[in-house]
């Protein structure tokens, strides 16, 4: 039981190329998960993922695939507390839940994340 407990509280961080989006109002981030993960229920497979953050204050981003990947979901956030655990560099977080990955929250920088509600 403690190990399951000490397993579902691990983050596993992915590996992030930053992207300049065309407009100025949303910043988008280019990410490669190396595994399946599941967003708000949805189960999304391993691969190259593109996610859009809106600077506006909206309280949703998009995520979809790229290169024949045909997932994609918009989902809710908020503003998440603390800093970002790779410091400065964009990260993406997932929480391990069990025997699956879901996605808990997109950092852009050391202090802007939006955390993903459930």
């Amino acid at each position: 039981m403690w190990r399951m407990l000490v397993q579902s509280a691990v983050f596993v961080v992915a590996t992030l190329v930053v992207t300049v989006g065309n407009a100025s109002a949303t910043d988008v981030l280019d990410v490669k998960v190396p595994f399946p993960f599941v967003v708000r229920g949805e189960s999304f497979p391993a691969g190259q993922y593109r996610i859009e953050l809106n600077d506006t204050g909206s309280a949703v981003m998009l995520i979809h695939g790229e290169k024949g990947n045909r997932a994609a979901a918009f989902v809710a956030t908020q503003p998440a507390k603390g800093h970002a655990p790779a410091g400065d560099m964009p990260v993406v977080q997932f929480r391990r839940h069990e025997n699956e990955y879901r996605l808990a929250s997109v950092w852009e920088s050391a202090n802007e994340g939006q955390k993903v509600l459930n």
